[in-house]
């Protein structure tokens, strides 16, 4: 009599070469979280750490009540700084459509020099901080409010650049081809053929970039760019904690409510 043998295989998620690698990614991980951890905590000093709770009770203590009384006088300052993301954005935007076209593989007219020009504008814009570019520019030309907008605008550029120009790649290749068939030159099929197509994520994107920046306007004052932050600088130096309530709770508002608008705006065009 022949005796049959049955051999069954446990089904495994990963072979044991798998979970021995994955083990060790696991332990240099944490390896590398500790070394950086020592090394972001070298000149640390956890008294301060430690005391960092009654200190933050106490100023909160200071905090509080509000003083209403102050709120008149930042109106203007709030003013300023919605000027600031308003005509930042804009002129942003104005310098940002020609970049981005210039990007877009389908519409540029030099893909070995100008393509690269445009995403190097984009990258350089993106990675400098808007308090970056204020910092700068008010070093250059002076503090006041012309900083501001043009910081505003400089930090804009990329964010609306590099959406936008993403977008005209994304349009619809069979609508270009209807109207190149049609004999259109290359300003008729930009005009009719790439243009209405792009119209709902520009609109979208600017409303956007407008929203954003509200929020970033709000701190400029601390380096002199004008707006509502050089109360906020005035309020911390002189340690008039109940003004800065006021301002920080102003600032909340705005922003708030500059997020139910551009909401409300995009909700419309899109």
């Amino acid at each position: 009599m022949t005796e049959i043998s049955h051999y069954s295989q446990v089904w495994s998620h990963r072979s044991p070469r798998g979970r021995l690698m994955l083990w060790v990614g696991w332990l240099a991980l944490v390896a590398l979280f500790v070394w950086c951890w020592k090394l972001m905590t070298a000149d640390t000093i956890w008294f301060f750490v430690a005391d960092a709770p009654k200190q933050a009770a106490d100023i909160g203590s200071r905090m509080i009540p509000p003083r209403w009384s102050y709120l008149p006088e930042l109106m203007q300052p709030l003013w300023d700084t919605i000027n600031i993301a308003t005509l930042g954005t804009i002129g942003g935007v104005i310098m940002a459509v020609p970049v981005a076209f210039m990007a877009a593989r389908n519409t540029t007219p030099s893909a070995t020099i100008l393509r690269p020009l445009a995403l190097f504008i984009i990258v350089a814009s993106r990675s400098i901080n808007s308090l970056i570019w204020a910092l700068l520019l008010v070093t250059i030309i002076g503090p006041g409010l012309l900083a501001g907008i043009v910081a505003i605008a400089l930090r804009s550029i990329g964010f609306v650049g590099k959406l936008l120009y993403e977008a005209i790649e994304e349009t619809d290749v069979t609508q270009i081809e209807a109207i190149e068939a049609t004999g259109a030159s290359s300003a008729q099929v930009l005009n009719y053929g790439i243009v209405p197509q792009i119209m709902p994520a520009f609109w979208g994107i600017t409303v956007f970039r407008w929203d954003i920046n509200i929020r970033e306007s709000t701190i400029l004052g601390l380096v002199g760019a004008g707006g509502i932050g050089l109360k906020l600088q005035a309020s911390l130096n002189t340690l008039a904690w109940s003004q800065v309530t006021v301002i920080l709770l102003l600032i909340l508002a705005t922003v708030v409510l500059s997020e139910w608008v551009s909401a409300r705006i995009r909700h419309a065009i899109l």
